[in-house]
This record gives C-alpha cells, sequence and structure tokens, in this order.
C-alpha cells in the first residue's frame, strides 16, 4: 500500500473507522466494529498480522513465535474460537510443572508433589498453600493495587518463602520490575494457574490449537475480508491529528489518510509518540505505565529436556527465566519427532540484554539447559530461534487503575485508545487481551457515535 497514492480513504457513506494495530485485539476489535455497521480499515506496521500471537518458521515447522497455552476457564478465547468454527482443532491435555531449585529438578504437578517438596519445610509449605488458597479465592483484586507485591506475600507466605519461592519467580516474570510491582499481579498469575487445575490432586489442564494461533489469524482474516474491513499490513503511522471534523493520518512514507473515528490498540508509548495534541496530564498519566518486554528463544530439539511443560527456575546463576516445553503438551509429531522449547527472558526497557545478539542468546540457552538437563548437548538442536517485543506487558503497579491506567476517550474527540494496558487486575495473555474489548465495546461504541 503506497498511502502517498492512496490519498484520501474514499467514502462510503458509512462512519470510516481507522484500527490501527493488527494484533489480535486490532483484528478482533475490526471485525466486531464492522459487524455494527462501520466501515473499517485496518492498518499495522508488521509484515504479517498476528502481533504477539503471530506464527514463526523453526526447523521447517511452523508455530508460535510466543509461547500460548489454553485454559478451560478462558472463555473468551474459547468462544472466538468457536465463533471461527475452529472448535475441533482445539486439543487437550494434562501437564507437569517442574521446579530447578538448589541445583536439582523437582516435579511440583500435584498435591502429593508439594507436600515432598524438598526445598520448602512443612510450615513453609503451609504459608506457601495458604496464600496461594487466599489468591485463588479473592474475586475482586482492587484493594490488592495498594500494596507491593513483595509486601503482601511476605506477610502472607513469610520470609522465606518469599527468598526461595516467589522472589525468584517475580524476579524471572519481571526483571528489576519486581520492586514496583503490587500485589495485584501476583495474585492475577495466580488466580489463572489455578484456574487451570482439575480437581482430585489438582492436575493441570492445559490446551492448545492445531497448528498453533496461525490458525485463528488466518480464519479471522477471512471473516475480517468477509466482513468488508480493508486490511494493510507494513504500513506504519508516524502521526495522528484530530482535524476537528474527522482524523488524519500521517503515513511513515509521507503520504495522508483521513477517517471518521480512529482507534488505536498499539502499546500506549507508541499512541503517545504518534499524538502531539495530547495535553499535559495525558501524557503525564500515558508515561505512568511501565512496560514488560520479552526477549523469547526457541529451539528444536532432537531429545525432550524433561516431562513438564513448564519448569520454574528458582537458582541464581541461570540465565533463564523459565523453560516451556510445548511438546510437553502438543504431539512431537507436529514438529517431525523433534521437541519444541520456549525460553522466555522477561526484561525491563532499559535492561542492556536488548542489545545482545541471537547468539549471545544461544550460547546463555545452551550452558544453562547443560546445568539444569545433564544429557542436553548443543548437536541436540535443529534450529534455534529469538523473537523480540519491548512493549508485551503494563505492570500493575502501585495504584494502577486510578493513577495510570489509560483511559478510552483521549483529549481528541475523533481519537479512542484501546489497548492491552487497560487490562486493570490481570496478567496479559489472549483471553485477557479479548476481554479488553468484551468490557469496553459499549462504552467504545458511544464515543464512536458521538463524536462529531
Amino acid at each position: 500500500m503506497s498511502t502517498g497514492a492512496a490519498g484520501q480513504v474514499p467514502p462510503s457513506g458509512r462512519t470510516q473507522v481507522a484500527v490501527l494495530g493488527g494484533g489480535l485485539l486490532g483484528m478482533t476489535l475490526a471485525l466486531r466494529l464492522a459487524e455494527r455497521g462501520f466501515s473499517v480499515t485496518l492498518l499495522d506496521a508488521a509484515p504479517a498480522p498476528g502481533g504477539l500471537a503471530g506464527a514463526q518458521t523453526i526447523g521447517g515447522y511452523s508455530w508460535d513465535s510466543f509461547y500460548h497455552v489454553l485454559l478451560l476457564s478462558d472463555r473468551n478465547t474459547r468462544a472466538l474460537i468457536d465463533e471461527l468454527g475452529l472448535g475441533s482443532l482445539v486439543r487437550w491435555g494434562r501437564t507437569r510443572t517442574g521446579f530447578f531449585s538448589d541445583g536439582a529438578m523437582h516435579s511440583m504437578s500435584n498435591t502429593v508433589e508439594f507436600l515432598r517438596f524438598p526445598p520448602l519445610s512443612l510450615i513453609d509449605k503451609l504459608r506457601l498453600g495458604g496464600t496461594i488458597f487466599l489468591a485463588s479465592r479473592l474475586r475482586d483484586a482492587r484493594r490488592l493495587e495498594r500494596e507491593l507485591a513483595t509486601d503482601w506475600l511476605r506477610r502472607w507466605s513469610g520470609p522465606r518463602v518469599l527468598e526461595r519461592i516467589w522472589l525468584p519467580l517475580l524476579r524471572s516474570k519481571l526483571g528489576e520490575n519486581w520492586r514496583i510491582a503490587s500485589a495485584a499481579f501476583i495474585w492475577a498469575i495466580i488466580a489463572r494457574m489455578y484456574a487451570a487445575r482439575r480437581s482430585g490432586l489438582k492436575e493441570e489442564m492445559f490446551g492448545y490449537i492445531e497448528g498453533g494461533y496461525s490458525q485463528v489469524l488466518a480464519a479471522l482474516t477471512q471473516r475480517l475480508q468477509a466482513a468488508g474491513v480493508s486490511l494493510f499490513h507494513g504500513v506504519p503511522a508516524s502521526a495522528i491529528h484530530d482535524r476537528g471534523h474527522g482524523v488524519e493520518l500521517t503515513m511513515a512514507d509521507g503520504g495522508t489518510l483521513a477517517f471518521d473515528r480512529l482507534v488505536a490498540t498499539v502499546p500506549t508509548p507508541a499512541f503517545a509518540a504518534l499524538c502531539p495534541q495530547l495535553d499535559a496530564a495525558e501524557r503525564e498519566r500515558l508515561g505512568a505505565v511501565v512496560y514488560q518486554g520479552v526477549v523469547c528463544s526457541t529451539l528444536l530439539t532432537r531429545r525432550a529436556l524433561s516431562p513438564y511443560y513448564v519448569t520454574n527456575i528458582t537458582d541464581p546463576g541461570i540465565a533463564l527465566t523459565g523453560v516451556i516445553e510445548m511438546t510437553a503438551l502438543v504431539d512431537r509429531a507436529h514438529f517431525g519427532g523433534h521437541s519444541l522449547v520456549y525460553l522466555p527472558r522477561y526484561l525491563a526497557q532499559d535492561d542492556p540484554a536488548w542489545s545482545r545478539s541471537d547468539a549471545d542468546f544461544e550460547r546463555d540457552a545452551i550452558e544453562s539447559l547443560r546445568r539444569m538437563h545433564p544429557h542436553f548437548e548443543a548437536a541436540d538442536i535443529v534450529d534455534f530461534k529469538v523473537a523480540r517485543a519491548r512493549h508485551v506487558l503494563a505492570i500493575p503497579t502501585l495504584d494502577y487503575t486510578d493513577r495510570a491506567m489509560p483511559p478510552l476517550a483521549t483529549s481528541m474527540p475523533h481519537v479512542t485508545l484501546l489497548n492491552s494496558a487497560q487490562i486493570a487486575q490481570g496478567t496479559l495473555n489472549v483471553n485477557e487481551t479479548l476481554g479488553v474489548i468484551e468490557q469496553r465495546l459499549p462504552a467504545l461504541l458511544q464515543r464512536l457515535q458521538a463524536a462529531s
């Protein structure tokens, strides 16, 4: 698409709405708006749809660039999958969880294994279990925004459990940002994982989509095209201006596009950079959102590393923040009998690791996996890929809802912001992201219809 040549979007007699950002949130929102009679154009800077749900090719096989899993409780995601006619592609399985602690691997996949977990005393286990039970029973985590996660965990789990279990896990998820996360963050993690547990011995029940999320993106693209949505990828924008009667979108190639309304689904820093008309108060609030990024290495290996879908790492010195062995859930036949492993490393925005090369991350991965799994050899690696995403999770900091969470409305009457930073008490995943649309669509429709 050459916006300089295309010029203005031709009128259609319907309200013309631009959706800026082509991740699952932007794509699904575009469909919902088209279903309600708007003339919708979706524009995305990335060359392919899906954002964090996009696919990569590794070892000749296609699967998600970042790891995703489906829970039985993921009502929003499952509803979209069914709506797209993909319900028959969902597969469910029991998974196990491992902990690498004190130089050894331990299974903690059910109640019995939890009680046998060597690194903690019986009293520690009782306090840890009590903390998880308490968090799983809370339905409104708003008050947890007033307390730091570490303070809340120390109070309920005790200092030893905080140091041995919670703090390493917080560091693995947040890097140095663990210092500013509220207790609402850990509540969201516990609540989601608790929902994956079944009765009895509390086994984990996870699901996936045959072929990965590329199946959802392909079906959603077809549905958008059928609904008349105009789709453009690889078209970065450089500025958004509200002209009083509508919106002018300036593209990176210098061309301009005109719309009646615009809804941005891009990360908050990108939105602030695109909108020179935002007032000082808005910029201050948007600037209060602290994002966490991730560098996610993916390797295809000839042999499985372990029987665990997730291995949590609490040992210092391991240059990984966790191991996700996708083929502990997904049939290895999808990958020619090989094992697919994700090695996420969550980073703060100022972490120097952002400048490291793919080869650096591969060396770290090999060294760490050798320490964790003595049978692992570098020669087992069939392929290795690195995916980077700078703005993944808006961290629930203290008083996040009142102080930092971006509002739907902006001071630009024809411009609206709807993104994952508006997840109030939750953690970033596909289900929560789709939930933002469900929660905010009525107010968004009112705003789109009221702007003049």
